[in-house]
């Protein structure tokens, strides 16, 4: 709420079952982007009201959720998850996967759902050539897609890529959007 009463009206959550406690008890205006890992039986819940799905690792995860965007009547915006990082631990579309897929006939097909760009983690790492590494990596994968697929799409401008312990490289290698709950919120605790 403090974040809130600042002026702050989008957040992000990694896990479904926190975002719809959190979306319960938390005024309405809110725009929440789910961060985390995404799975199928999940999207329904979150359908009616998500802004924005930062996480969509499949053409499956994606078809699911335009079919639940049209169940709700309403559009939702999409980041594609590339894998970038060195740890298998992470999702996404491997590289050589998300660049081989014709995004103008997938695109066609999606009536709900919006590709606005593309999400990436770097690796867990404090050797900052190996992050800037994937983030340039990443930020090469959007120029290549938007320029076959998106050229003429101006909402497909989103690189969201940068977290709590990364982020000031991130921005210097182009991301337009970072997550930063730790470094506002403090560590998570699990119970």
């Amino acid at each position: 709420m403090d974040a809130y009463n600042c002026g702050h009206r989008l957040f992000g959550e990694n896990k479904v079952q926190e975002l719809l406690n959190k979306k319960d008890i938390l005024p309405s205006d809110i725009q929440w982007h789910i961060i985390g890992h995404l799975q199928t039986n999940k999207v329904k819940l979150i359908a009616s009201f998500i802004s924005m799905i930062e996480s969509v690792d499949s053409i499956k995860l994606l078809e699911l959720i335009d079919q639940e965007a049209k169940k709700n009547n309403r559009e939702i915006d999409i980041l594609l998850q590339v894998h970038i990082a060195t740890e298998e631990t992470k999702f996404g579309f491997d590289i050589q996967e998300i660049e081989s897929i014709d995004w103008t006939s997938v695109a066609a097909n999606l009536k709900n759902v919006r590709i606005r760009g593309l999400m990436g983690m770097a690796s867990f790492s404090s050797e900052e050539q190996m992050v800037r590494g994937e983030f340039k990596k990443l930020k090469s994968i959007f120029i290549s897609i938007r320029e076959k697929y998106f050229q003429n799409i101006d909402y497909f401008s989103e690189i969201s890529m940068g977290m709590s312990g990364d982020w000031p490289i991130a921005v210097e290698e182009g991301s337009t959007m970072i997550r930063v709950g730790s470094a506002i919120f403090g560590q998570r605790k699990y119970s």
